[in-house]
């Protein structure tokens, strides 16, 4: 059932979905795999960067009426509180200014480590690879 909607939902993309699809090809090429119509928990967000924790939603009009407005507040809450960032764009933004739109993906992108931080070890000996680092840091 979740397949299926998330199908419908990509096939009826509005014209602003689908030029920020285009917008994001050099970024896909560059790494950052980006899925349309995610489902994560029980939203489906318009775009999602699992890699980077980034979720991309694009806004129509409908978007800016009191209850609309007060849901998007409720899923960016949830969506955060699962460690992704939201960056939230209109119709008119993606369409009529693609630049500053690519820019700001292309910066939070940019912005990100390029590695994960070491994790420490299952078996334990952190307190020696902590003190191994700080003698590395050492000038």
């Amino acid at each position: 059932m979740a397949k299926n909607l998330a199908r419908k939902l990509r096939r009826n993309a509005t014209y602003a979905e689908m030029d920020f699809w285009r917008l994001t090809y050099s970024l896909r090429q560059d790494g950052w795999p980006f899925r349309r119509q995610h489902q994560i928990g029980s939203y489906y967000v318009d775009f999602a960067c699992l890699k980077a924790a980034l979720v991309v939603e694009i806004d129509g009009d409908t978007h800016f009426t009191g209850l609309a407005e007060f849901n998007d507040a409720v899923r960016d809450d949830y969506l955060r509180g699962r460690g992704f960032t939201v960056l939230r764009f209109t119709n008119a933004e993606v369409t009529g200014n693609p630049e500053g739109v690519f820019g700001a993906v292309s910066a939070y992108l940019a912005a990100l480590p390029s590695s994960p931080p070491p994790q420490p070890s299952p078996q334990g000996g952190g307190s020696q690879i902590e003190s191994a680092q700080r003698e590395e840091d050492k000038p």
